[in-house]
């Protein structure tokens, strides 16, 4: 791995690492006066928001980093490790993180043109997962690492979707100014997926299995 791969991988894990332990710091107490949580008083009255947005927020922080090894040569070796991170990732999104973030998604108000991108981001996200799980159960491994790879790619969004939001609030109006959420909320996700197809099309065969 050259230096630049390493350095963006160690870059990309410092960013999983806060956003993931800082999820559980800030929300393992259950309390609701958080910011974030604030702006969202309508919803949890409606008693269908908590338990979504926990599900999200805690199985997004565990399959961000359960992912995020599953793409290092040692632990692709190992393969009873492998294995059970891939368990874990696979069952945190189907039925945790992806199952909140449709819920959630009904509660962002934010125009439609934002729903429609969370809800084609979370679609994506549970076919490209559920596809990966079947690939690697029928021995197909070339096609169940890049299908993973989309995978991960939109799980990382959670990340760069905090960076845009950080970024336009520097260099802008942040979330507020019109269109600005539209423009975070697509540019979260596809660059991610446009990277991906271009290391999928350029990348070598993984191991065999």
């Amino acid at each position: 791995m050259s230096i630049t791969a390493r350095l963006l991988r160690y870059f990309a894990f410092f960013w999983i690492a806060i956003l993931s332990l800082g999820t559980f710091v800030q929300y393992l107490s259950f309390k609701q006066n958080t910011v974030f949580l604030g702006f969202k008083q309508a919803a949890i009255k409606t008693g269908w928001y908590m338990p979504a947005f926990y599900c999200h927020i805690f199985g997004s922080s565990i399959i961000l980093l359960a992912g995020f090894f599953q793409f290092s040569k040692k632990v692709y070796g190992n393969r009873p490790l492998h294995k059970a991170l891939g368990k874990l990732y696979v069952f945190g999104v189907l039925f945790f993180a992806a199952p909140g973030a449709y819920v959630m998604t009904l509660f962002i108000n934010r125009g439609k043109g934002v729903f429609a991108s969370f809800l084609i981001q979370n679609t994506l996200w549970v076919a490209f997962t559920l596809s990966a799980f079947l690939l690697v159960r029928n021995g197909k491994i070339d096609e169940h690492v890049k299908m993973m790879r989309r995978s991960y790619a939109l799980a990382f969004a959670a990340v760069t979707l905090r960076f845009y939001i950080w970024l336009f609030t520097v260099l802008g109006n942040g979330v507020n100014f019109e269109n600005n959420y539209l423009i975070i909320a697509f540019l979260s996700w596809v660059p991610n997926l446009i990277l991906v197809e271009l290391i999928n099309w350029y990348a070598k065969s993984p191991l065999p299995p």
